[in-house]
Parts: structure tokens; sequence; C-alpha cells
């Protein structure tokens, strides 16, 4: 059953956002603290497992989706070299870029991207926009308040002050918070890697927790650099779709007013 036309809301978010947190917890565990103390080779281990599920996916999903994994990818190493090699952003373990963290950007783009498109999803995509804005606000308010998050919870105003004028992309990003969310608490947990005190460690009147709530905001930058590259190459259809996109919107509106002046 394909995921995008599955019309079970339990069936798509298990094979999608269910999938990704459960690699989260046993992925990251490969590279966490307990595993150091069995093994120097826990990194390892971690990178050969993420390589083996980025292959797998790689192999099951469509053309257009290889091309924005790989452009993930690509961005993904090239971000993290840039915030936390040469920023100081955040440092893992060894100090390193672990080889499993730009893969595994691709993993969790394309599953969020996968749930936030399935039609069992998005006839439901009101309601789920308005609980997850509600819970993200929630979320970041907690660790501003018994945390001392601010460098997060201004990280997540921005966020949904932004998503405001997003329609068509909100239900994709609030769900990408929420992931990144996920992640960064198990990671953090693990000790795979670890956020400083202050924003950067060099903005004191932006202290952070470990993790920020809102460092998703971060990821924006990957999603749209991944969608940027795909149009470039592919000009032409985006076009042909955006026209399509547009004829079906007018000809609903129409179809709207029409019904209204009946009644």
């Amino acid at each position: 059953m394909s995921v995008l036309a599955s019309k079970s809301t339990f069936y798509t978010t298990y094979k999608t956002l269910g999938l990704l947190y459960l690699f989260f917890i046993v992925g990251l565990f490969l590279d966490s603290f307990y595993m150091v103390k069995i093994t120097e080779n826990a990194q390892f281990y971690a990178n050969s497992l993420m390589i083996l599920i980025f292959i797998i996916t790689f192999l099951k999903v469509n053309n257009r989706l290889k091309e924005q994994m790989l452009s993930a990818v690509l961005i993904g190493f090239a971000g993290e070299y840039l915030f936390s090699i040469l920023m100081g952003m955040y440092t893992y373990r060894l100090g390193n870029v672990p080889h499993y963290i730009p893969f595994g950007h691709a993993f969790v783009y394309i599953a969020v991207l996968c749930f936030s498109k399935a039609a069992s999803i998005k006839i439901h995509h009101q309601f789920l926009e308005r609980f997850f804005t509600i819970f993200i606000f929630i979320y970041a308010s907690v660790f501003l308040i018994f945390k001392n998050d601010v460098f997060g919870f201004v990280m997540t105003i921005a966020t949904l002050l932004i998503l405001r004028n997003k329609p068509k992309a909100r239900l994709f990003y609030l769900t990408m918070y929420i992931s990144v969310a996920v992640l960064e608490i198990v990671g953090t947990t693990y000790q795979c890697w670890w956020w400083p005190t202050t924003a950067w460690d060099v903005i004191p009147f932006l202290p952070s927790h470990n993790p920020p709530s809102g460092i998703s905001f971060f990821y924006f930058l990957l999603d749209l650099g991944t969608l940027w590259l795909y149009k470039q190459r592919h000009k032409s259809a985006w076009k042909r779709m955006k026209s399509i996109r547009n004829i079906r919107l007018q000809s609903l509106n129409i179809i709207t007013k029409k019904i209204g002046n009946l009644a």
C-alpha cells in the first residue's frame, strides 16, 4: 500500500513518523555513551546503519524524491560543517561530523514530506496545524520557563510567525519542528552531541538549553535549499505544475462562488 495514497491515518503515521522516531531511538543509540562503554567503533556502527537505511529508502521512492534526498545529503554536509565545525553552534561527541548526520537529514526530510503530503493526513490538515501549533508553543514555553531556553523560544516564535503566511507548507514545517525536537532530545540524551549554554556560545543575552527548543528553524534552510535545487534542475516542469495548481485553485474558487450565490 502506498503511503501517499493510503486512507488510513494510523498506517500513514506509522510508516512515516513512527518508523522515523523509532530509528532515532535505535540508530542514535549506536553512537551513544552507552555504546562507547562497550566498543570504540560506536560511530562506525551508527554510520553503517544510517547508510543502509538511506539506500533502502532511496530505492523505494520515486525519481523526484530520489533527487531531493541526494540534494538534502549535499546540503546537509555543507550545513553541518558550517554550523558545527566553523561556527561552533553545537558539538558532536568526537568533535567531527558523523557521516550518519547528513544522510539522516535526508531521511528526516523524506519521512516528514511523505507524512504531510499523504492523502489521509491532508484531509485533517487544519486540525493538525492548530494542534501542532498549540503543542509547539506550549513545548517552547515550558523550555523557556523551566530551562531558561530563550534562544529556543525566540526561534520558535520566529518560526510560527513565518508560517502564518505559508499555508501550503505549514503542515510540513510544523511536523518538521516536532520531528527535530524528538531527534534533538534523543541525540542529546544519548550524548551524541550537545549545545552550549548560550546561542553559538557567544551571545550571552540568548541563553540556551541542551537542546534548544526551536532549533528546527535552521532545518528550514535544508528544506528550502533542497527545494531550490530541484526547482533549478526542473524549471519547466515546476512552472507547469504551478500553472496546473493555479488553474485548479481558480476553478475551485469559481465553484465556491456559484454555490454561495445559489445559497
